[in-house]
């Protein structure tokens, strides 16, 4: 790729990549909720393949080389968790391995929580996927799906407001996600 050929803005990055965080976590979270009958965490497999794992992947590495490390590192490892959470969600690991994989990967969204600006916005969406994580490592260690069903909840919550601060973003409300503003862009923190 030429160095003159831009990589997008780090605004548009951000925006979409909170949106498919968004949808990733609501998806996953309802999943695990059982609120809607016969709808399953394992049905969100696709969307945290291609949404959650390539997509949130492919908008990390343009964060990076829009010089963006923070969305960067946010977006290419939560990419990174949701394809082989993806992959792996055909059961065939232990439940122990399994909580040891979430306990791993909730240590990235406490450095995400710790690194994020926004606020509300953005320290409450990674601090609630973590949240979420540790929930789920727990009920896979004790074999609760009554944990299971709160990390999920939990999980919904963190989607919609990932989803909600990117629209806010998209719609120019001094509600929205992200950091951006820092740098002098377009988007408002909130």
């Amino acid at each position: 790729m030429d160095n003159g050929v831009s990589a997008g803005s780090t605004a548009s990055t951000s925006t979409l990549g909170h949106i498919a965080l968004g949808l990733t976590l609501l998806a996953f979270g309802i999943g695990h909720t059982g609120i809607i009958s016969g709808v399953t965490a394992a049905d969100s497999v696709s969307l945290a393949t291609y949404v959650g794992g390539l997509a949130l992947f492919v908008l990390g590495i343009l964060a990076f080389r829009a010089g963006d490390g923070f969305d960067g590192t946010a977006f290419a490892g939560l990419g990174a968790f949701w394809f082989t959470w993806a992959a792996a969600a055909d059961g065939k690991v232990s439940p122990d391995a399994a909580g040891a994989f979430l306990v791993l990967f909730a240590l990235l969204g406490l450095s995400l929580t710790a690194g994020a600006a926004g606020g509300l916005f953005g320290q409450g969406v990674y601090g609630l996927f973590t949240l979420s994580l540790l929930l789920l490592a727990v009920g896979a260690f004790a074999d609760s799906s009554v944990l299971g069903k709160a990390a999920g909840w939990v999980a919904a919550v963190a989607g919609l407001l990932s989803w909600y601060g990117a629209t806010a973003a998209l719609a120019h409300s001094p509600m929205a996600l992200g950091r951006a503003s820092r740098r002098g862009d377009a988007v408002p923190a909130a």
